[in-house]
């Protein structure tokens, strides 16, 4: 089953793994995407995303997103704040904060406030973190090692 209430007692425990960052309340309505369960399609729900399977479409999300070890999305994600520790193939956009733990595998872009890497995540793409406009709007000029000058694009 994808959709069931916070009220029986597997994703109660589910809950205690992303309570870090959102404590849902009694009454939301949880989504679980299993292990042996695989969406293809946009995916969107108002209340926090478990996925355990594999998702092949857009996921979005108001709220907590948990992308377990061993699962797989391979769309563009947005949501409120994020846990990943599977592997996501396309361009994270999360309001808040994001956490990769030592198992994640992303392969896109990332847009994000706050971003918390674990040692043996692994990354390939660009971040961009909002607070580096310059004062006047414009977006920061930023100089490499090598003395490149770029700039940083600004959040929208």
């Amino acid at each position: 089953m994808i959709f069931q209430k916070s009220t029986s007692k597997n994703i109660e425990q589910e809950v205690e793994t992303v309570a870090n960052f959102t404590e849902p309340q009694a009454d939301e309505v949880e989504t679980v995407v299993g292990p042996s369960v695989n969406v293809e399609g946009d995916f969107a729900s108002e209340g926090n995303i478990i996925v355990k399977g594999t998702v092949a479409g857009s996921v979005h999300t108001s709220r907590f997103l948990s992308v377990e070890p061993g699962a797989k999305i391979m769309a563009n994600v947005r949501a409120g704040s994020a846990k990943i520790a599977g592997e996501v193939k396309g361009n994270l956009k999360v309001r808040d904060s994001l956490e990769l733990t030592s198992t994640a595998k992303v392969a896109g872009d990332i847009e994000v406030k706050v971003l918390s890497i674990e040692p043996g995540a692994l990354l390939c793409g660009k971040v961009i973190m909002p607070g580096l406009e310059s004062a006047d709007g414009r977006p920061a000029r930023v100089r490499s090692r090598r003395g490149e000058e770029s700039t940083v694009p600004a959040m929208e």
